[in-house]
């Protein structure tokens, strides 16, 4: 295996990704550099991403180095990459996954329970905010952009009473104690892909495929790929507030969705499936029929 060429985002918390693939090929015998590159998800700060062009911000710039040639691999965040990729381009392996749920990060309130009436939560997720809302529709919820670094920091300004996070990325770099509360699936389904990373490929590359093979996670790369076919099914994108959340009992891949209404207008509406999953195509047709009856169910409003 030749010297291989990792691309990634330049924020703190995918360096860290891109980091932790990199010492785990190294461990394996594949030597690596990083390409860092800043997308115009990581640029464009002032407007939801639902209005600017959805998760496909996050990962053009990293395409288009695989395309040329300029990178081997690059290392995603899976709930930011979109559900259709463009030809030539694969997912070639999902890494263990992170802990999924969202996390409650604020100095002043241990609980979202414990905000007073009126109180400013931030974020910018509309399937954060549709969740939200049937928890707390009492509350003010603004819109909160920039990487993790800066969304604490505009907490710590006071410009918020609360925020909802991703754990996995608060975990990943040792922030755990700015964690104040987790969020169980039960109360706030996370996003399809959440806390897994995903590599991504472009055209035949056996070689790479190769050299990740044994970084696979056979158990991970199932959930997500239910999940996922439901947000495919869906039309998924930012500017969706749609959730997809998979879990393991034994052999038995249980599968749960739900479509929300961020301005707190219509109730969440759910579905739900289990089966036994063994291989993608398992995991694809489970995917499937969560999808359906969630469209069904979202078409007779209820």
């Amino acid at each position: 295996m030749r010297h291989l060429t990792i691309a990634t985002r330049e924020s703190r918390l995918a360096l860290w990704q891109a980091e932790h693939l990199q010492s785990r090929l190294a461990a394996l015998g594949h030597p690596s550099e990083l390409l860092g590159m800043t997308t115009k998800g990581d640029q464009i700060l002032d407007r939801s991403l639902s209005k600017v062009g959805g998760k496909g911000l996050f990962v053009k710039e990293l395409e288009t180095a695989l395309e040329d040639g300029r990178a081997d691999l690059a290392v995603h965040s899976l709930k930011d990459v979109p559900m259709e990729l463009p030809e030539g381009f694969s997912i070639a392996c999902v890494m263990e996954r992170e802990d999924p749920r969202d996390a409650w990060v604020s100095g002043r309130y241990a609980r979202l329970q414990d905000l007073p009436p009126g109180a400013v939560v931030g974020t910018s997720s509309l399937r954060r905010i549709a969740l939200l809302q049937a928890l707390r529709p009492d509350l003010r919820y603004e819109p909160l952009r920039g990487n993790l670094d800066t969304r604490l920091k505009k907490l710590d300004e006071g410009q918020y009473d609360g925020i909802v996070l991703a754990s996995a990325g608060l975990k990943r770099l040792g922030l755990h104690g700015r964690i104040r509360a987790v969020f169980e699936p039960e109360e706030m389904l996370p996003a399809a892909g959440q806390g897994a990373l995903g590599i991504e490929v472009y055209g035949q590359r056996d070689d790479v495929h190769a050299a990740l093979e044994p970084l696979g996670h056979l158990p991970s790369l199932l959930a997500v790929s239910a999940e996922r076919t439901v947000s495919r099914i869906m039309g998924g994108s930012c500017s969706m507030p749609l959730a997809a959340f998979a879990v393991w009992h034994g052999e038995t891949l249980s599968l749960r969705a739900a479509w929300g209404d961020p301005d707190g207008k219509a109730p969440l509406i759910r579905s739900e499936g289990a089966a036994a999953v063994h291989a993608v195509a398992d995991a694809v047709r489970l995917g499937e029929t969560v999808a359906r009856e969630l469209q069904a169910r979202v078409g007779s409003g209820q």
